[in-house]
């Protein structure tokens, strides 16, 4: 600011504004969306996948796999990525062991002949600051196409020199879309266990050396 006198007229001036040329963090998210490149391998000690379901129509259960692997490898700006991951259904932890055992069993996933979830993707697309991962799910033996939105926390090097990536993301499917038809009727109506499940991701990833 400048102050001056001129014929007895006080003058008072601004100093012309900077613009600020310092990207900011969405521009930085950004960036890192587009320039990842390589292969990167799911960290299980610092990845979520997890889900969640109405009991009786008025509360939540939450739960999660605790044994999936899984790899992601693209070029830049996503040319050719492709992302998988594998789930032991066995593992499932709901923190109730007479209902995991429920789950594994025949109404759920079946684990005896359907040892494993998996997902392959079909497409990895940018839009904004949000990543779209379609690709075919497939659970007891049956495929059916999800498309998951991630947005993409960070991108980070570790004290250990790894190069980390962190995605958070969810999707609401139907159970029954994969023969998951266990039905117990409230007399209030609604069912014991929803047919809309929530699926959700929390990743971290390392790329490869």
């Amino acid at each position: 600011m400048k102050v001056q006198l001129l014929s007895g007229t006080l003058v008072i001036s601004a100093a012309p504004r900077r613009l600020d040329t310092h990207p900011t963090a969405k521009d930085n998210l950004m960036a890192n969306l587009n320039t990842l490149s390589g292969t990167y391998t799911l960290d299980p000690s610092h990845t979520q996948i997890g889900f969640i379901a109405r009991h009786a129509m008025v509360t939540k259960v939450r739960g999660g796999f605790t044994e999936f692997e899984g790899t992601a490898s693209t070029g830049e700006n996503l040319k050719d990525a492709k992302i998988s991951i594998t789930i032991k259904a066995d593992s499932v932890d709901t923190r109730s062991e007479d209902r995991d055992n429920h789950i594994r069993g025949g109404d759920f996933f079946d684990v005896e002949n359907y040892p494993e979830i998996t997902f392959e993707s079909t497409d990895v697309t940018a839009s904004g600051e949000t990543l779209s991962v379609t690709g075919d799910l497939t659970i007891k033996g049956t495929s059916k196409p999800v498309t998951i939105d991630f947005d993409l926390v960070g991108v980070a090097v570790d004290p250990y020199n790894n190069e980390r990536v962190g995605l958070e993301g969810s999707v609401v499917v139907n159970r029954k879309d994969w023969n998951i038809d266990f039905d117990v009727p409230l007399k209030t109506g609604g069912l014991l266990v929803s047919e809309k499940i929530t699926l959700e991701f929390e990743i971290s990833a390392i790329k490869n050396a």
